[in-house]
């Protein structure tokens, strides 16, 4: 890779791959319960932004279970594909053309096993010449030397680790936005960093205060 990019609300898709409720129990190196927030966030900030999202599940009715509903709850523009057990995502060919369907060659990639489920489709779409962004946080795996190793093959197969909160960080760029948006930014920010909420809250009472003292 030549040079790293930032990422942009309108030059990017997000694909979530087998965030499914019977593998999140293999997940050990996260809390099940911020993989899921840190997902929900990223769905949300889909929906905000209008960021194509492409969610897909191995085997919908096999052992490994159903994805989890908060994606096409909080981003109910997500497209949808149901492999027939292929391991590599990329190795669907609905999944790969819906991705290339999109029009966008940068892609921010989260799965339920970063080993796995983003390891593969992410060095395959490298391969294809996209850039690609892995969610560690919104992704887990076996053990944390097994989220390690997988770092250092995405870093070799020019894959960029990136955190949940650094995408959302990115996509904003400026808190100088509408008042609605910006607060949008701020709840979805709440999933990912609970204790923000408390900054909120105080800048909240700060103002209400302030207010007051001015009548």
């Amino acid at each position: 890779m030549e040079k790293l990019t930032r990422i942009n609300y309108d030059d990017v898709a997000i694909l979530l791959i087998d965030h499914q409720s019977g593998l999140f129990q293999t997940v050990k190196d996260i809390e099940v319960q911020t993989l899921r927030n840190n997902v929900s966030a990223l769905a949300r900030l889909a929906a905000l932004e209008n960021i194509p999202v492409i969610a897909t599940a191995s085997e919908p009715s096999g052992p490994n279970g159903p994805l989890m509903p908060e994606i096409q709850k909080l981003a109910p523009h997500t497209k949808y594909i149901g492999r027939k057990g292929e391991v590599n995502a990329w190795d669907n060919a609905d999944f790969a053309e819906a991705v290339r369907a999109t029009g966008k060659k940068k892609l921010i990639i989260a799965g339920v096993l970063t080993s796995i489920c983003v390891a593969f489709p992410a060095i395959s779409a490298v391969a294809e010449g996209y850039e690609v962004f892995a969610v560690i946080d919104a992704s887990g795996d076996m053990s944390t030397w097994s989220t390690h190793i997988t770092m250092n093959r995405l870093q070799m197969a020019n894959v960029i680790p990136i955190s949940t909160a650094a995408v959302i960080s990115e996509v904003l760029k400026t808190w100088d936005k509408d008042f609605g948006v910006a607060s949008e930014y701020a709840q979805i920010l709440t999933l990912v960093m609970p204790n923000y909420q408390a900054l909120i809250e105080s800048h909240v009472k700060a103002q209400e205060v302030a207010l007051q003292n001015n009548k």
